[in-house]
């Protein structure tokens, strides 16, 4: 027996990835002593806020995509059990491990690398979606994460040079 799921699952999922990010980078600016610092991890908190909202909506956008799920109910429950249990971005496990004398550098490289999971998680959940159920709709989810990439490795450049 395959597992599926729909493309609603998926950004259910996406949402709370997406919400233990803002956890994880308000951790890391909470234990930061240098202001600019603390302002730039607040920064990635605000565009981890933004893309809740965003994969909200796009979960609005393909509600006649199979049949949504609600983040209370069993299935939904599930969703987010799983969500956390993956080692991707903002992973409860991860933050939980911060202790406040990791550099910029190491929690860039942490998330740098947690980003990377993340990629590689949808695009293996991109295999289970059938495309009547919105195969395509993750390709969306994939390319944010892969923005958040970018974001993170240029300013480990910056930070580098």
């Amino acid at each position: 027996m395959s597992i599926t799921f729909n493309a609603d699952e998926i950004f259910a999922m996406a949402v709370q990835i997406e919400r233990n990010g803002q956890a994880f980078y308000q951790q890391a600016a909470d234990m930061q002593k240098d202001e600019a610092t603390r302002d730039y991890f607040l920064n990635l908190v605000d565009m981890e806020k933004q893309h809740v909202s965003t994969f909200q909506n796009m979960r609005e956008q393909f509600a006649d995509v199979g049949e949504s799920m609600d983040l209370y109910d069993e299935a939904g429950q599930y969703l987010a059990t799983m969500a956390d249990a993956y080692k991707v971005e903002g992973s409860p496990k991860i933050t939980a491990q911060l202790t406040g004398e990791e550099t910029m550098e190491d929690i860039l490289r942490l998330a740098i690398g947690l980003e990377k999971d993340a990629v590689l998680f949808y695009l293996g959940m991109k295999d289970v979606v059938p495309e009547n159920l919105g195969k395509g709709k993750v390709d969306f989810i994939i390319e944010e994460e892969k923005q958040h990439l970018v974001t993170l490795t240029a300013e480990l450049k910056k930070l580098k040079a």
